[in-house]
Parts: structure tokens; C-alpha cells; sequence
């Protein structure tokens, strides 16, 4: 035998508001579960190759403390 939660049936337009339906959205999250999400492993830059990029994408990237500057 199955457990089944009973619902109410959604109406056919909601008429709430955006902070009502925001509430709502609060009081479902105890009921989500997510997964913790493995971190990708980094690729070695030997292993990356045939890639091209304009030299204005090179340079924004560049300018990025976090990869170049």
C-alpha cells in the first residue's frame, strides 16, 4: 500500500500576490532536498587545446584579478 499526501487542487488562476507567493515558496523548501554538488576537477592546461577566443574576450579575461591580472 502507498502513502499518498492529499492536496488541495491548485485553482485555475492564482490571484495571490508576489509576496504570497513567496510565502508559499518559503514554506515548501523544507521539502526539497538537494544534493551537495561535487566540485569539477580542475583541468590540467596541457589537456585543453584547440580553443580560440577574440582578442578583446582575451583581454577582458586577462583583466580578471581571479584568472589573469
Amino acid at each position: 500500500m502507498h502513502k499518498h499526501s492529499v492536496m488541495a487542487p491548485a485553482p485555475a488562476e492564482y490571484d495571490g500576490g508576489l509576496e504570497e507567493l513567496r510565502g508559499d515558496c518559503a514554506r515548501m523548501v523544507p521539502h526539497w532536498a538537494v544534493p551537495a554538488a561535487a566540485a569539477p576537477a580542475p583541468v590540467p592546461a596541457s589537456l585543453i587545446h584547440g580553443i580560440t577566443v577574440s582578442p578583446a574576450s582575451a583581454r577582458l579575461v586577462r583583466g580578471m584579478s581571479e584568472y589573469g591580472g
